[in-house]
């Protein structure tokens, strides 16, 4: 038997599982939400650039549609397989429906390696992906996105061929697509600025006032940069920040815009001036109100949850807590704000631009920031309040409000007899 602390889709039907008894809903619930409505494996073929024919398998996974058109990104790469798909697709379940955005999950990806491929390559995979799904997503259907190995430029290419295949013009297809052709100001910073906003929240809800709170950061790509300058706008002091080659640290509070600047010039935060060197390990084990691990995922263990000491854990990353240290963080008194609320800044500016794709009205970054600002810190306090009313952790609530919120949008429309 598949162990189920491995295979994703098992650990997807665990929490669930756990959801449904713990609210008391009734067996069908977890029933229909256990398997995904429709799972669709297909074959992609494309020419590459020396004139062979090679095929990929790609998959697209929609879990759940009461709520709504299924929504949830697309990845390329070699390990992606079927029941990594279908975890993903719940995943984003819960995500959409905590969020309170009027969707079900949904899910997809191309089992290859894209830096054995060229850039027309890509392109031609890309098209080729969207011709194999065409007929099961559109606007009102499914809605896909980036994720891992993909980006707005094969977005563009993906909504372009789907729009010659409809003849006309279906920017709603796709989210994440760039600006000029139907994305939305403020996507490409909207994960980190996201968590940002759930983390003010929280402070909020603990007494913790967020503008005068000390923050360490681990990763420093699109999401912990962005997060650390808004942060240090907010007022905040970041006293430590890292990349995968180490970090810096200054109990003072480092100047972020200063040292956006240094590694824009350097490429590198190492040999900045103004802080000590710091390892990644260090970092995690620092006294401040607040921890963003924006990195890799099990970077919090068993082995270092002991010596956490911030109060607050905002998840940046996809799955840097492992279940053994969230128990014990929580044990601790340690809030942690699990990834699946923490790095849905992302999805909410998504369906932001599927909003604006489909009304052909387009918003101002300020607008799409504050609106923002409202999904995530309304998600936030009806998790906190969830937790709250069970006396669990807050990724267990987070599954609590998502499960709650399904199984009403199923018995209303009569799914549940």
């Amino acid at each position: 038997m598949a162990d189920s602390s491995l295979n994703p889709f098992l650990r997807a039907q665990q929490a669930f599982k756990e959801a449904v008894e713990t609210l008391g809903l009734e067996p069908a619930v977890y029933e229909i939400l256990k398997q995904p409505l429709r799972s669709f494996e297909v074959a992609v073929p494309f020419i590459r650039d020396d004139g062979t024919l090679q095929v990929f398998n790609g998959y697209r996974v929609q879990h759940n549609d009461a709520l709504g058109p299924t929504k949830g990104g697309l990845r390329f790469h070699s390990s992606v397989t079927m029941d990594e798909v279908k975890a993903l697709a719940m995943w984003m379940s819960v995500k959409c429906a905590l969020l309170g955005l009027p969707y079900g999950g949904g899910k997809g990806g191309i089992a290859c390696d894209v830096d054995q491929l060229s850039e027309s390559e890509i392109e031609r995979l890309s098209r080729e992906y969207i011709r194999a799904v065409s007929l099961v997503i559109g606007p009102d259907k499914d809605i896909p996105a980036p994720d891992v190995s993909t980006n707005p430029q094969i977005m563009a290419w993906m909504v372009d061929e789907y729009s010659r295949i409809r003849g006309e013009n279906t920017f709603g297809l796709i989210t994440g697509k760039p600006i000029v052709i139907g994305g939305s100001a403020g996507r490409v910073e909207a994960t980190g600025r996201g968590l940002v906003f759930a983390t003010k929240q929280l402070a909020k809800e603990l007494g913790i006032d967020f503008a005068k709170s000390r923050i360490a950061i681990q990763g420093f790509g699109n999401v912990g940069s962005v997060a650390a300058e808004i942060s240090y706008d907010m007022g905040a002091s970041v006293v430590a920040v890292s990349d995968k080659d180490g970090g810096l640290y200054n109990p003072a509070g480092i100047n972020i815009p200063d040292l956006l600047e240094y590694k824009r010039i350097n490429r590198r935060l190492q040999g900045y001036p103004h802080a000590e060197p710091i390892s990644n390990s260090e970092l995690l084990e620092l006294p401040v109100d607040i921890l963003f691990p924006a990195a890799l995922e099990n970077q919090i263990t068993a082995d270092n949850a002991p010596n956490i000491r911030a109060r607050i854990v905002g998840e940046g990353a996809n799955g840097p807590t492992t279940p053994e240290a969230d128990r014990i963080l929580f044990d601790k008194g340690i809030m942690v704000i699990p990834d699946v609320l923490g790095n849905s800044g992302g999805v909410t500016v998504s369906y932001f631009e599927w909003v604006q794709n489909q009304t052909r009205f387009y918003w101002s970054e300020d607008e799409v920031n504050q609106r923002l600002e409202e999904y995530m810190s309304r998600a936030m306090a009806q998790m906190h309040t969830m937790h709250e009313r069970f006396g669990v952790t807050l990724r267990k609530a987070a599954y609590l409000v998502a499960v709650e919120r399904i199984a009403q949008a199923m018995r209303y429309r009569g799914w549940l007899k």
